[in-house]
């Protein structure tokens, strides 16, 4: 199993454009956007994060479903909006994973043939013996390996994800790489979070 990004679904793009004006508005405007809209909301968007500018970006809404290692979701989850909506359990569905295809293809072999040796201890245990049942469950919980992915679906927004592209975009990791480029492709994102324009600019 390999990391993927999938079903990504954007919500109030266009609500969040026109919302961009609303600074320099006596009446808030609900109509349609238009080409000066999307310029505005382009420079806005662009500007460095934490000057408050490009906090339309919030009213863009996205809905992701990713599939990562546990060393992936350990960093992602640092991040403040980006927020589970479901996922995968260990505590529900450890023990009907097939371990050797819920890891990615750098786990070291040995240390999958302990997990699935440890389920098959686990499933040995009489259910009489509470115990020593619950003893073997944690001891296989805290032995799964780092490479051990997870799915969950994800809500997030364009400015966290603005955030996440730009401290990420050229990490160790090459999961990283993988959601950064993925987000490229969403509806306007690089348009209006102007990550490339930042990018671009001499430090």
């Amino acid at each position: 199993m390999e990391y993927s990004i999938s079903n990504g679904i954007v919500y109030g793009l266009n609500r969040a454009v026109k919302a961009s004006g609303n600074p320099m508005r006596t009446k808030i405007d609900t109509s349609d956007c238009n080409d000066k809209d999307y310029l505005r909301a382009e420079r806005l968007g662009s500007t460095l994060n934490g000057q408050g500018h490009d906090n339309y970006l919030k009213g863009i809404t996205v809905h992701l479903d990713i599939v990562a290692p546990l060393y992936w979701w350990k960093e992602a989850q640092r991040y403040h909006w980006f927020d589970f909506v479901s996922s995968q359990s260990t505590m529900h569905c450890l023990l009907k994973f097939d371990i050797a295809s819920q890891v990615v293809s750098d786990t070291d072999p040995i240390i999958i043939k302990r997990i699935e040796e440890l389920k098959k201890e686990y499933d040995l245990i009489p259910e009489s013996e509470v115990d020593r049942k619950k003893a073997a469950w944690r001891v296989l919980v805290a032995s799964l390996p780092s490479g051990f992915c997870l799915g969950a679906t994800m809500v997030t927004n364009y400015q966290q994800l603005k955030t996440m592209y730009l401290q990420r975009y050229n990490h160790k990791l090459k999961e990283w790489h993988v959601f950064c480029d993925y987000l490229r492709r969403l509806d306007r994102f690089v348009e209006l979070t102007g990550v490339d324009k930042i990018l671009s600019k001499p430090r």
